[in-house]
């Protein structure tokens, strides 16, 4: 990530008045044909569905509204981002770099981070630019962030040229469960807002903010995406995350010391918010200077929070973050509303919880059960997505025809 352009393993020079170049990382918008790693450049002209309020007009990438921001965040100034189209690298390596030039005018920002594909629908967590990701990989993706404290006044982007190689791996990612941590859930709201990835909030919607864009999946999708639950297991619900916070923007607090971005000193699964409400910690206030006004670590859209798990007030929810975990996974695929969790491979199971649409599930393993007609065919075949959570297989994408999880 650059931040203000003086962020580690950046390098920077003046090219003329308020341009520099700096070194960070991104592939190119137009998927290119694999090469030996010997380097290649993003195209900033190709701006589509999941990209938020930037413009690439003239080869130039910058904001296209100075003004605009996302509901949830409150400051004067602008924000916005470029996700490139994957980039496929002519030999496996865990890192990309790149060397950006950019226009940033005082108060403003460009950041890049990489992510890398591990599997059919998985892919590593967002990760700073000339940073090891968490494994290797041979296909990578950039997302290129522009912010300005400011409003009408906008950083550009004029080029990025990137580099793919091999770092030593600290944080490898390792086969096993995925994490679970019990944090405090608030309801988002925000009805006709829009979240960090563009998505424009809808009555009854049903995704969830992590107050870290590590984990922020590009509109449309569930690339990271969490199971949500009542604290007794009684509901639960699998959503994307589609926006960022609450009170924070860098606190990947599922993350190890080794990895988390900022509040290396508190617990892993602690969010800074809960220490700062609870023990005071940074003053009491959030990274990014408020007062914080309640222990929160998830905030849940009204559709999570009344429909998915029936709360009538905010409190302490289970929080999965599947992302975490190995194994094979589904895209829930349906019409457009969340489908029913089963528990047991039955039409007239009882209703444990929900399955937003997008939401990327963890499936464990399958078993027979009711013929279902879905989106992807009929079938029998019932994928157990959690603990005793089933569903059909006809509403997943998985890649495959057949189960692609062992019987169970």
């Amino acid at each position: 990530m650059i931040r203000n352009m003086k962020a580690g393993r950046v390098t920077a020079a003046v090219l003329a008045a308020g341009a520099v170049t700096a070194l960070a990382g991104a592939p190119a918008q137009a998927a290119t044909a694999p090469s030996a790693n010997t380097g290649w450049t993003a195209d900033l002209s190709t701006v589509d569905a999941d990209d938020v309020n930037v413009t690439g007009a003239g080869g130039t990438l910058t904001l296209t509204d100075a003004a605009w921001h996302r509901t949830a965040q409150v400051f004067s100034g602008s924000e916005g981002n470029l996700i490139t189209a994957e980039h496929q690298l002519g030999s496996a390596a865990n890192r990309v770099s790149a060397e950006l030039t950019a226009d940033t005018p005082k108060g403003t920002s460009v950041d890049v981070d990489v992510r890398g594909r591990t599997g059919v629908n998985d892919w590593t967590e967002w990760t700073p630019a000339g940073t090891a990701l968490k494994s290797t990989v041979k296909s990578v993706q950039v997302r290129i962030s522009l912010r300005s404290a400011t409003d009408g006044v906008r950083p550009s982007v004029k080029s990025v040229a990137l580099s793919a190689d091999s770092a030593p791996q600290v944080n490898a990612l390792t086969a096993g469960t995925e994490l679970t941590y019990r944090v405090y859930g608030t309801r988002e709201g925000l009805i006709g807002g829009r979240t960090a990835n563009g998505h424009i909030i809808t009555s009854r919607d049903h995704f969830v903010a992590l107050p870290s864009g590590k984990a922020t999946a590009p509109k449309g999708t569930g690339d990271y995406s969490v199971r949500v639950c009542r604290t007794d297991g009684s509901k639960c619900e699998y959503a994307p995350v589609w926006d960022v916070g609450p009170w924070n923007e860098q606190d990947d607090y599922w993350n190890p010391s080794s990895v988390r971005t900022k509040f290396k000193d508190l617990p892993q699964g602690q969010p800074e918010a809960y220490a700062a409400y609870t023990n005071g910690y940074n003053g009491g206030k959030s990274g990014l200077g408020y007062k914080v006004q309640n222990p929160a670590g998830i905030d849940l859209a009204d559709g999570v929070f009344w429909d998915g798990l029936g709360m009538s007030d905010n409190g302490n929810v289970n929080v999965t973050y599947l992302w975490t975990g190995s194994g094979p996974t589904g895209v829930v695929s349906t019409a457009g509303d969340p489908m029913n969790v089963r528990a047991s491979a039955s039409t007239t199971a009882a209703v444990k919880g929900l399955a937003a649409n997008y939401a990327k599930v963890n499936i464990e393993c399958y078993v027979e059960g009711d013929t279902v007609t879905g989106k992807f065919g009929t079938s029998n075949i019932w994928d157990r997505i959690g603990p005793g959570h089933y569903v059909s297989d006809t509403y997943l994408q998985t890649g495959s025809d057949q189960p692609v999880a062992p019987h169970c």
